[in-house]
């Protein structure tokens, strides 16, 4: 199966792929799910030949930092390296703005390493984002 990923102004697809995963599935009270931070950002999407979306990403500025955020891929996807393929192609897009020095990320405790083979580090303590222990991450660019 051939997946593409590219920028995406179909929010909506964004949406779905974001309310199965982290609603459905990890139980994410839907209200901390959907925010004002879309508006902002620019959107991933991966979908296979037949545009079914698989999993998406977003990407939004704060200062200096590329902010890296609602990463997931549809359950039959994972461990098809899919979900490494949208934090490549995030990192490739924040590359390409020059003014931005490093990249963060709010990691799931259990995907750290996940992160860490991409050069992120964790910084600071754990907090609960979704009801989920989570750690910050940063990566310079």
């Amino acid at each position: 199966m051939t997946v593409t990923i590219s920028k995406t102004s179909d929010i909506d697809a964004c949406h779905k792929l974001r309310m199965l995963v982290f609603v459905e599935e990890q139980k994410v009270p839907v209200e901390e799910e959907i925010d004002d931070l879309d508006d902002i950002s620019t959107h991933l999407l991966a979908k296979d030949t037949d545009g079914a979306a698989l999993g998406t990403a977003r990407i939004f500025e704060v200062g200096e930092i590329g902010k890296i955020g609602r990463v997931c891929v549809v359950k039959s996807q994972r461990g098809t390296g899919l979900g490494a393929r949208l934090i490549e192609a995030c990192l490739e897009e924040l590359r390409q703005r020059p003014h931005l020095k490093q990249a963060k990320l709010g990691a799931q405790n259990h995907a750290i390493g996940f992160y860490e083979r991409f050069g992120f580090r964790v910084i600071g303590e754990e907090y609960l984002d979704g009801g989920i222990p989570h750690h910050d991450m940063v990566l310079d660019l």
